[in-house]
């Protein structure tokens, strides 16, 4: 298993760990207050930065399970589906499709414990000559 901490300035600022395994990445964060909107809750923006993630290292990896390649978002539609407060939260993401540099994905931000927080659906850019270690 793969451990990614601190790559970017965001992943430094947010916490979020990434791990992959098996060429499948999961992003987690433990929920602290810097996460917390102004209603107790964690803010609708760390929830689409962290299905955002998801979804870039499953469309990265999907040329072989291994390699890190560069992605770029060209669109992200979430889908707010409960609340959550504390603890720790898990993004995951499957490839659902597309071609060689345009790809689609399904992302689904749980809690710990299963319950569903958010959905998403994307569509993403792969440059396949450009690699990311």
């Amino acid at each position: 298993m793969k451990v990614i901490r601190d790559q970017t300035g965001t992943q430094q600022t947010l916490g979020y760990i990434v791990e992959i395994d098996a060429g499948t990445p999961r992003v987690y964060l433990d929920i602290d207050h810097r996460h917390i909107n102004r209603g107790d809750s964690l803010h609708g923006g760390v929830i689409a930065t962290m299905l955002d993630a998801a979804s870039g290292y499953a469309v990265s990896l999907s040329v072989d399970g291994e390699t890190l390649h560069y992605t770029s978002t060209l669109s992200l539609t979430v889908n707010y589906l409960s609340r959550v407060a504390e603890g720790r939260v898990v993004a995951t993401a499957k490839v659902t499709g597309g071609g060689r540099k345009i790809v689609f994905v399904d992302a689904l931000l749980s809690t710990d414990a299963g319950v569903p927080v958010a959905s998403a659906t994307g569509t993403f850019k792969l440059y396949r000559d450009s690699v990311r270690d």
